[in-house]
């Protein structure tokens, strides 16, 4: 079975630093890519970033690019979100997701699996 679980949310001041975490089971599982999305209150959810399993290539969507950093352990299947200079417009339920195949990696509907996600709260 597999399973994704995510950790680091929390509340945090503008400008402050977070770390979220997905660790990725299943005794078989090798995704091709594991990414992170988030969803505000009343919004879509939206891609934040990937990274690709075999050469650890990284995207960004625009509004995180240079603030955010995503990094992969494959021998530890774990995936880290490093997020810095938060502003509260990062407010959101970030969830990690993952699949064997994706094709258009911004778009939700190309993942399989998902985590059950993590609030991070930033203020003003």
């Amino acid at each position: 079975q597999v399973q994704l679980v995510e950790s680091g949310g929390g509340l945090v001041q503008a400008g402050d630093s977070l770390r979220l975490s997905c660790a990725v089971s299943g005794r078989t599982f090798s995704p091709a890519r594991v990414s992170w999305f988030r969803q505000a209150p009343g919004k879509e959810r939206e891609f934040v970033a990937t990274v690709r399993r075999s050469d650890g290539s990284t995207y960004y969507a625009d509004s995180v690019k240079g603030r955010f950093t995503i990094s992969r352990d494959n021998a530890k299947n774990t995936v880290w979100l490093f997020m810095n200079n938060l502003k509260p417009e990062d407010t959101a339920v970030y969830y990690c997701a993952a699949s064997v195949r994706v094709g258009d990696f911004t778009s939700p509907d190309e993942y399989a699996y998902w985590g059950q996600g993590t609030q991070v709260t930033v203020s003003s």
